[in-house]
């Protein structure tokens, strides 16, 4: 449990709620990944403007549950706005991806979801 996320600010924001938590688990769950897809086909395609609009959408969530990659997901916001054509941000990418992932899995196991 909680090794590719952690509660701790959930748990202070929710008072230790267990519904709010684990509704915020299952709003992560659902969410995240739709999110994390569709960042993913932005980011292949080189639209720059959807990169950004979802990773700064995605920030405050993986924050909140601290996956671990925010820095990579403010890079890859980044490449975005800024219009980085001549950077590379698949590495970036797919360290994101794959904690979202491992997130989400996670998640599902301890939540029952």
């Amino acid at each position: 449990m909680e090794q590719y996320y952690k509660l701790d600010k959930i748990r202070e924001l929710a008072d230790n709620d267990v519904e709010f938590i684990e509704t915020l688990a299952m709003t992560f769950v659902e969410e995240v990944a739709e999110d994390a897809g569709l960042l993913e086909t932005a980011a292949i395609s080189k639209d720059h403007l959807a990169t950004y609009k979802t990773a700064h959408k995605m920030k405050p969530t993986i924050d909140m549950f601290e996956v671990g990659v925010l820095d990579d997901l403010v890079e890859i916001q980044d490449w975005g706005k800024l219009e980085q054509r001549d950077k590379d941000i698949t590495e970036k990418l797919n360290v994101f991806l794959t904690a979202v992932r491992n997130a989400v899995e996670e998640i599902k196991t301890d939540f029952n979801l």
